[in-house]
């Protein structure tokens, strides 16, 4: 007869965590795959947002900054000053006209460009990601040195995780050579503490990792790309489609302001000048040929007209940019020039109204050339006007 072995006795409590902790672990490692994956795809979506769609909100923001200007320079209110100045100050930098709309031409009648390519870890990266941190997650040693040793190579399964090479990370799994911390043998007298510490660790991290996970979803972009997260691309050219009509709407409505004429259109055809003459019959005006020498003046017109001629010793601001460099401009009499006089009497019309002594140059540029008054250009060359 064969002496039968005595049966092990197992704690209960013992075994109870054995368990909890092992769920734990398995729980942990899924939602901290999952909110890494999230991570890499919303930063793949937000990179590719900026390339496609940051230009457009760059031009939107300077078309409403146009506008709100246009619209101060007319009225004079305290209430269009604010939105105007507001409006200024989320732009960066005024850009060149003739560049701003021909750009977004351009982008209306060419195909979209092509998308960077977008990364989503495959089934593989992730099984080789979950193994890595199970073996080498920092947290997993006490000790110092091993730690910092553990973090800079997490921060290299983490790189190649986001970039979803799975080669990399195999390599990787490969190069790890040192186990995590030993726990206690399942029959240590120690085992039973090791396990109630480990449980709350794990406990800790997964709150982490979900709180983490519910940040990321709420950002900006996060919610952006829940709006069509199997379709992304179709978002952003939907979105891509909605503010080229916007910019197109918001540059007719600055047209309209400013009489008529094309934005970004800089007098290429004169026989339809862009400003009438006649449009601000009641502020101060001077003949070209009457402005005193040593007067201050003022050019708003764009840097090109500027360039190709204008008068030595002028103070050039673009009407655009007027109401937010006001601080620039001389406290004596001011003329304001532009091309025809249509653009400076604005600027005039809304110097006055807020007690600033402004002359309207009348007919502008062309006046003064046809007056013999001196012009210089920017490079050298004859001036003329344009």
């Amino acid at each position: 007869m064969t002496a039968q072995s005595p049966a092990r006795w197992t704690d209960p409590e013992q075994q109870e965590l054995e368990e909890r902790v092992a769920a734990a672990e398995l729980a942990w490692l899924t939602m901290d795959v999952d909110m890494q994956t999230l991570r890499v795809e919303i930063d793949n979506f937000a990179l590719i947002h900026h390339q496609l769609l940051g230009p457009l909100y760059a031009r939107l923001d300077e078309l409403d900054a146009l506008i709100a200007e246009t619209v101060a320079t007319r009225t004079g209110r305290p209430e269009d000053l604010r939105r105007a100045a507001e409006a200024r100050r989320r732009v960066d930098e005024l850009p060149d006209l003739d560049a701003l709309f021909d750009s977004v031409q351009e982008m209306d009648a060419a195909a979209p460009p092509a998308a960077p390519a977008r990364v989503r870890p495959g089934r593989d990266a992730q099984r080789s990601y979950r193994e890595l941190v199970r073996r080498a997650h920092p947290d997993l040693t006490t000790d110092p040195v091993e730690q910092r040793r553990r973090a800079a190579f997490i921060a290299r399964v983490n790189e190649a995780y986001a970039y979803g090479d799975t080669a990399a990370l195999e390599g990787l799994a490969a190069e790890w050579s040192t186990a995590p911390e030993a726990a206690p043998a399942a029959d240590s007298p120690d085992r039973l503490g090791w396990l109630r510490r480990r449980l709350e660790w794990l406990t800790a991290k997964i709150a982490e990792t979900a709180t983490e996970q519910v940040r990321l979803e709420n950002t900006a972009m996060g919610q952006l790309l829940a709006l069509a997260p199997q379709d992304p691309d179709g978002l952003l050219e939907e979105l891509a489609e909605q503010l080229l009509a916007k910019a197109s709407a918001q540059q007719a409505e600055l047209e309209r302001l400013l009489g008529g004429r094309p934005v970004g259109d800089n007098g290429a055809d004169r026989t339809e000048p862009q400003e009438s003459q006649t449009m601000f019959a009641q502020i101060p005006t001077a003949e070209a040929a009457a402005v005193p020498a040593d007067a201050a003046l003022l050019d708003v017109r764009e840097q090109d007209e500027w360039d190709a001629g204008h008068v030595d010793g002028a103070l050039h601001i673009p009407m655009g940019q007027v109401i937010a460099r006001l601080g620039e401009l001389p406290d004596d009499r001011l003329y304001v020039l532009c091309r025809v006089g249509g653009r400076s009497a604005q600027v005039v019309q809304y110097l006055v109204q807020n007690g600033r002594d402004a002359v309207n140059v009348d007919g502008g540029m062309y006046a003064w050339e046809s007056a013999g008054r001196p012009m210089v250009s920017s490079d050298g060359r004859d001036a003329f006007v344009l």
